[in-house]
């Protein structure tokens, strides 16, 4: 029998709404997977809900309680072996325009989702065998100029998912962080400059790596940072 975690057949999917929430949707679908796709309420969730093999679960990511009874609506579709957590923020701040409202929001929309997604996900998977968790953190976590309270939060989500590896390696369950640079989104575009559109990584690719640090063929794999960054 092989020591590695199970492929995901139900795989929790936060901030699924978005650009690169929907391109990880559509790959983890093509896969055979079953979706629990998480966030706020609303238009953008329903959409991602109208493919086959997702069911929509709204929850703000931000709040423990909300996360932990989002999960035990989750626990009626099946038990998860599969966690992405891409809810996230972004605030361009500097440091002297940084308030306490901006610091909150990062490090509630970008750890502190992450922590409690996590912690629900854990002994879920560990009953079941094991699993395989994958983080979002962003380049400018480890390298380059970069607002501070976004950098600083993306910084610390690297940092807990080397230690959740650690902590969590004993029970099976895997953890992983992708590190992308500019993301090719509509929105994303309004402000990039044409040289910088044509450098920019599709969400697409983005999706593809995700997919393939949840599989059996990662199973070696946990711990590590994966820069996504193209040319960008």
């Amino acid at each position: 029998m092989s020591d590695r975690p199970p492929t995901p057949q139900l795989v929790v999917v936060t901030g699924a709404a978005g650009p690169l929430g929907r391109a990880v949707v559509a790959e983890l679908l093509a896969r055979g997977s079953d979706v629990a796709a998480m966030g706020r309420a609303g238009d953008a969730l329903d959409e991602v809900a109208a493919e086959a093999g997702v069911q929509p679960v709204a929850a703000d990511l931000t709040d423990r309680s909300a996360v932990s009874a989002a999960w035990k609506e989750i626990d009626r579709l099946g038990v998860p072996t599969g966690l992405v957590t891409l809810a996230g923020g972004f605030r361009p701040t500097k440091l002297a325009d940084l308030t306490p409202d901006v610091l909150d929001s990062m490090w509630g929309s970008n750890l502190a989702s992450v922590l409690w997604s996590c912690q629900e996900a854990a002994p879920r998977m560990a009953a079941a065998g094991g699993g395989a968790i994958v983080t979002v953190g962003s380049k400018t976590a480890v390298t380059g100029r970069a607002p501070i309270a976004h950098a600083v939060s993306k910084a610390a989500v690297v940092r807990a998912t080397e230690l959740l590896a650690e902590e969590l390696g004993p029970e099976r369950i895997r953890v992983n962080c992708v590190l992308p640079s500019v993301i090719d989104t509509p929105a994303n575009r309004a402000w990039m400059s044409a040289d910088l559109a044509a450098r920019a990584v599709p969400p697409g690719a983005i999706a593809t790596v995700i997919a393939f640090l949840l599989s059996s063929d990662a199973g070696p794999i946990s711990g590590a940072r994966i820069p996504v960054y193209g040319d960008a």
